[in-house]
This record gives C-alpha cells, structure tokens and sequence, in this order.
C-alpha cells in the first residue's frame, strides 16, 4: 500500500519539477532585466508617446461602449473565418453531419449578425 502511494505520488514530482523551473525561469528573467535596464528615468521619457507628436490634452478620456462592441463583433466573425477555412479544406472528408453542423454555425452568427444590426450597433454615427 505505501509502495503503491509512493509510485502515485511520483508521478506528481515531474510536475511539480516543470512547475518550479517555469516559475524559476521566469523570475531570473525578470531579475537579469531588472539589473540590466538602465534606471534613469527623465520627464520627455514619462511622457505619452504617439507616432512623434507631443500629446496634446489629457489622455484619459472615455470611448463610446459603440467601438468596444464594434470590435468584440469584428473578433466574433474573425473567429467564424478561423473555423470555416479548416472546414472548407476538409470538407470533402467530413461528409453530410459536418455540412448540417456548419450550417447551423452559420445560421447562429447571421441570427448574431441581424440583431446588432436591428440594434443599431453597427453604425457609426
């Protein structure tokens, strides 16, 4: 019984072996950067940098929710492309279940699509 627990439990060492040398291998990284980067800070390097204009104004400002929602549909549909072309290359090898499920993926995001464009999600003005 002890035997077996001890075999059981090495298998958990490889484990907790990787874990500590991904943990290690992150901090002395952190560390050697820390000690290498310079420390020097000066006010034009604290300033807000954007393609070489000075700022102007102050940069906390709010976005309208419209371009975060504007931006999770964009993802949403970038995904659908990430699904349907491996679908499309092996469409010849999946047979009629994997058309029927891609048909109904499709028919879900165009039901998505129409309900933020009824929503007036999809405007910009």
């Amino acid at each position: 019984m002890i035997g077996n627990l001890a075999y059981d439990m090495s298998e958990y060492l490889a484990i907790l072996i990787f874990a500590a040398a991904g943990t290690g291998i992150v901090l002395i990284t952190f560390g050697i950067n820390w000690m290498v980067r310079p420390h020097h800070p000066y006010p034009a390097k604290n300033v807000n940098y954007e393609c070489a204009e000075e700022p102007v104004g102050n940069s906390w400002f709010k976005f309208n929710n419209r371009f975060y929602i504007f931006g999770l549909i964009f993802v949403v549909f970038d995904v659908e492309a990430v699904f349907l072309f491996p679908w499309a290359v092996a469409f010849g090898q999946l047979g009629l279940y994997a058309l029927i499920e891609m048909i109904i993926f499709i028919l879900i995001l165009m039901f998505g699509l129409y309900y933020a464009w009824k929503k007036g999600v999809l405007k910009w003005v």
